[in-house]
């Protein structure tokens, strides 16, 4: 019997940080045959060139879709899409998946997704039914779940959702969030160790900070500044910078970042890629995340570390207890920074149950790529919620 072609498209270094577990576990898997498309940020220099993780890892990248532009204007992101779609185009007409597997909301994945679906493949989309309210991810996210056939989400409410949306309740599994599975499985460094790998002492505090555009607001380089204000209120602090996406208004982000860190060497330090060791090395050794990523909501508490989560671009997202909300005015970030790094806040993080599952989410997902019946599943009718 022939093994199903998967194709996992991966296009930053975070969304190929929670990918990695599962493209083992389908590589590992008889039944299955492992197909990987590098696009987006992992080609880019200012962000790294993070496709080098990718292989260094031991997979090989089966085809690479090279799409973004200079520059990360509104034309520049939808020029950048354009682009994408042409060059998935191809791929997809080289490779003939079984399925195509992807993850979240960027923008390179909605490129990804429509080309597969004029070409007729299958969609298992991860990360489903989820809110953020300040960011053009939300709609991104949504087109996805329409464009999918199957679907993985993080927990009960957004399986709920996405039956809401009108998709079968049969082909909607909840997994728990592949975030949890990197916690739960990755050994991380020695503090000594990742001290040196990132070329800065933690002292008696450290703060790992990463912060992205709200891309429905206006005000990314007003927000950034309000942060960096605050975490001067903090003159004791080690201070971690990962690096913006590329999304419309994150240069001026990384600008700002870069200069408050030029300014003070022995304070603060930019990593552009930490990757996924060094990221899960960070959890285990820093007292609080602050900004307004993802990984603050679903990796930090099941890690047990407080986060400081800024704005709204993460609003209607589940929340565990270790996460602090606050506006972004400096007032408001200095408070829920000093409240984070109390002696009682930091045991309630500790004792923190994760919203996002029990960190098994890998293989659950695997075993449905491997049994799920292929046949018609390119055709879907409308679930109506009675």
């Amino acid at each position: 019997m022939a093994r199903r072609k998967i194709c996992v498209v991966t296009g930053s270094r975070a969304e190929y940080g929670l990918l990695h577990w599962l493209m083992q576990e389908i590589r590992e898997d008889t039944r299955l045959k492992l197909q990987v498309v590098g696009t987006g940020m992992h080609f880019a220099s200012r962000f790294g060139s993070t496709h080098r993780e990718i292989e260094v890892d031991g997979f090989a990248l089966d085809a690479k879709v090279n799409m973004l532009l200079k520059g990360n204007t509104p034309v520049a992101v939808t020029k950048s899409v354009g682009r994408c779609i042409i060059g998935f185009a191809d791929v997809f007409e080289n490779l003939r998946p079984d399925l195509l597997v992807v993850l979240g909301d960027r923008f390179e994945i909605l490129a990804a997704a429509q080309a597969a679906m004029f070409a007729r493949i299958p969609i298992a989309h991860i990360h489903g039914g989820e809110l953020t309210e300040g960011a053009i991810d939300d709609s991104i996210r949504h087109a996805l779940t329409k464009m999918s056939h199957l679907h993985f989400t993080a927990a009960e409410p957004y399986r709920r959702r996405v039956v809401q949306m009108g998709e079968n309740p049969a082909r909607v599994f909840n997994v728990g969030a592949l975030g949890v599975d990197n916690v739960n499985r990755m050994k991380p460094l020695a503090r000594h160790d990742f001290e040196s790998a990132i070329g800065i002492e933690l002292g008696e505090c450290s703060l790992l900070v990463t912060y992205h555009p709200e891309t429905l607001e206006k005000r990314g380089g007003d927000a950034i500044g309000t942060l960096l204000a605050a975490l001067d209120q903090f003159p004791q602090s080690r201070i971690i910078f990962t690096s913006p996406n590329a999304d419309s208004g994150g240069q001026a982000i990384a600008d700002s970042i870069g200069r408050y860190v030029a300014a003070r060497p022995e304070h603060a330090t930019l990593c552009p890629s930490l990757g996924q060791t060094l990221y899960l090395s960070a959890l285990a050794h820093v007292d609080a995340v602050i900004g307004n990523s993802s990984s603050g909501i679903v990796e930090a508490p099941a890690a047990g570390v407080p986060t400081v989560n800024i704005g709204d671009r993460q609003k209607g997202r589940l929340r565990s207890t270790s996460v602090i909300d606050c506006e972004a005015k400096p007032v408001a970030i200095t408070e829920a920074i000093r409240r984070a790094l109390t002696p009682e806040f930091r045991r309630i993080a500790k004792a923190t149950v994760p919203a996002y599952g029990a960190g098994d989410a890998a293989q659950r997902i695997c075993e449905v790529l491997a049994t799920f019946p292929l046949e018609q599943l390119a055709r879907k009718a409308f679930h109506d919620v009675a």
